[in-house]
């Protein structure tokens, strides 16, 4: 008869080396995506004139952000232009869309805005403040800004941010209270693509005003135009000395 046992032997030793590599091999992939490189986002806002003039105070309160689909297509022009700010006091389809019981006050909460969307912002994301954060713009004009966030992101490409707005609340300059809406179907969306770049920080300004209605309220609406993005090498990272000055994208 014949000894087999050395054939068996050397068949579990295979079968052992195959699925010991197997797992290596898995647990190497897994390595490569917790280990994903990260980079800096620091969020600003700022404010346009529009009819901030009007104003003593106009503190907004931000509880977060939300962050585009990564790696999706920035909206079209057409889709951009529906948050453009007017500063000539708004255009008539602001006044329709909001009735003047204040139901647009409600329009930017975190449940609704994820219902206006719409399928495109499936894939969003959405990072709270420790704190909610709050800006007077009428301190932020003639370029000031304020720094509401920075923090560790993972890197890619995201199409927009977005500014989850809680509250607004406005003073006039002959001391009376002032009211400001919130957009509820144009969410505070600021559609400019950017990037999250290893060791590198990424300073997005994101730009809005309030704008006066026909019915006498305000509508605190984004300004595309005054989006800056601008993007810093980390001194630590290697190569320092031939990055030159500071590359800024943005209108």
């Amino acid at each position: 008869m014949t000894d087999r046992t050395s054939d068996r032997v050397a068949l579990d030793r295979r079968t052992y080396l195959q699925a010991t590599g197997a797992a290596a091999l898995g647990a190497a992939g897994l390595a490569g995506c917790v280990g994903r490189a990260t980079g800096t986002l620091a969020t600003q806002v700022t404010d346009q004139p529009a009819d901030i003039g009007d104003f003593e105070s106009l503190v907004v309160t931000v509880e977060g952000f939300w962050l585009g689909p990564e790696g999706a297509e920035p909206d079209d022009d057409e889709d951009t232009a529906g948050n453009e700010t007017d500063t000539d006091g708004g255009g008539d389809d602001a006044d329709s869309a909001d009735s003047d019981d204040g139901s647009a006050d409600s329009g930017n909460e975190t449940d609704a805005g994820d219902e206006t969307d719409g399928e495109e912002d499936a894939g969003r994301e959405y990072f709270e403040f420790d704190e909610p954060q709050e800006a007077d713009l009428v301190e932020l004009q003639n370029g000031e800004t304020k720094l509401i966030d920075e923090r560790e992101l993972q890197t890619g490409e995201y199409p927009y941010l977005q500014l989850d707005v809680s509250s607004a609340d406005g003073t006039l300059t002959d001391g009376s209270d002032a009211t400001v809406d919130l957009p509820g179907n144009a969410p505070l969306k600021f559609n400019e693509a950017f990037e999250i770049r290893e060791n590198a920080r990424t300073t997005f300004t994101a730009d809005f005003a309030p704008v006066l209605r026909g019915n006498g309220r305000y509508l605190l609406r984004p300004v595309p135009s005054g989006i800056e993005v601008e993007y810093e090498e980390s001194t630590d990272s290697e190569g320092d000395e031939s990055s030159g000055d500071n590359e800024t994208d943005g209108s």
